[in-house]
């Protein structure tokens, strides 16, 4: 009964999106990836630039790391953009080019978890795996009413378990879809639509007023605060960017000479610091222009960040960093927080 009411639901209030018009699990997983932690509207313009420039998985795992990381870039979670090419080169050599149909043989696919393998078996071969999402956790802990935490181990067997029961003999393809849709579109976190609920009169959430207290989590994961003082170091056109090789955020992807510190300072008091003196020595620089702060968020950290325009002689440093052109810019992979400010720089400049 539940299944076919949210199928039904489904039929009638589903989106159109271009990863619904293909059974190819490369482009399934594509999707599936762009989506984790990422709005469904700014993931559509992203696949459908990937799938122009990578049609093919041979096509993706015979590009270069930096054109990949490139057109990924302000999406953010570097790491799934890099997991995606090494499980392209993967799938290009072992399985020669042609996407593994076995939900083992996904599930051991490099980036690849519990969710997104299920999703994958399921869309792209109708295999009976129930995918389990934020939504479905959302969905089904508020209609039945249940308090296990959706980020404990034991809560997520439970609603696998439950999940696939709930699936029963349904096609897994518009099961999972629908189900997924629903928590998307109907049972969303906050003031959820419960007045127009086909399953208001079933679900125990509703009944008993827990609608905002489910679904359960038992983790709270403090927020982080870093301190980035970004050196824009530049004569004329050309500047100064290194490439973030630490197993950090952003790895592989460039930016400015960085001095980070473990609280906010003062620009006098950064240039009276070792990583300061390390860099220029005593040499008497001309500060241009010192940013405002700028915080930018990402999950679990706040960057507060600011911008320090110097104009030098860049040579004298051009065997710590690598010198760039503006014309040059659109070939190197940035953070958005970079990007962001090469965009005001030109912005300011014409």
């Amino acid at each position: 009964m539940l299944t076919n009411q949210i199928i039904s639901w489904y039929l009638q209030n589903k989106r159109d999106l271009p990863w619904r018009e293909t059974k190819d699990p490369y482009k399934i997983w594509i999707s599936e990836i762009m989506l984790q932690q990422t709005r469904v509207a700014t993931a559509i313009d992203y696949f459908n630039r990937f799938m122009h420039q990578f049609p093919t998985i041979s096509d993706l795992a015979k590009a270069k790391e930096q054109e990949v990381l490139k057109l990924w870039q302000g999406l953010g979670y570097y790491s799934r953009a890099r997991n995606l090419h090494e499980t392209a080169k993967t799938i290009h050599t072992k399985y020669k080019g042609i996407f593994p149909k076995s939900h083992k043989d996904i599930l051991a696919l490099k980036g690849i978890g519990t969710y997104t393998a299920a999703a994958i078996a399921s869309f792209a071969f109708n295999l009976p795996y129930a995918a389990v999402d934020g939504n479905v956790y959302r969905v089904l802990s508020r209609l039945y009413g249940i308090e296990k935490a959706i980020d404990s181990a034991e809560g997520k067997k439970y609603f696998q378990k439950l999940a696939n029961e709930t699936m029963n003999n349904a096609r897994p393809e518009i099961y999972n879809q629908a189900i997924i849709e629903f928590g998307a579109l109907q049972c969303i976190p906050r003031n959820p639509k419960c007045e127009i609920c086909p399953l208001l009169s079933t679900c125990y959430a509703y009944s008993n007023k827990l609608v905002e207290q489910l679904p359960v989590k038992s983790k709270q994961i403090k927020t982080k605060n870093r301190y980035f003082y970004y050196l824009f170091l530049s004569c004329k056109s050309r500047f100064l960017v290194e490439k973030r090789e630490i197993k950090d955020i952003w790895k592989n992807l460039y930016q400015y000479p960085l001095i980070e510190y473990d609280k906010a300072i003062s620009t006098d008091k950064l240039i009276q610091t070792i990583e300061w003196k390390k860099l220029f020595g005593n040499q008497n620089l001309i500060i241009r222009r010192v940013s405002g702060e700028v915080i930018h968020k990402l999950s679990h950290q706040n960057l507060h960040t600011v911008f320090i325009h110097i104009e030098m002689n860049i040579d004298s440093l051009k065997n710590k960093y690598q010198i760039i052109d503006f014309s040059e810019i659109s070939d190197y992979p940035f953070p958005k927080l970079i990007e962001d400010h090469l965009n005001n720089i030109i912005l300011n400049n014409t």
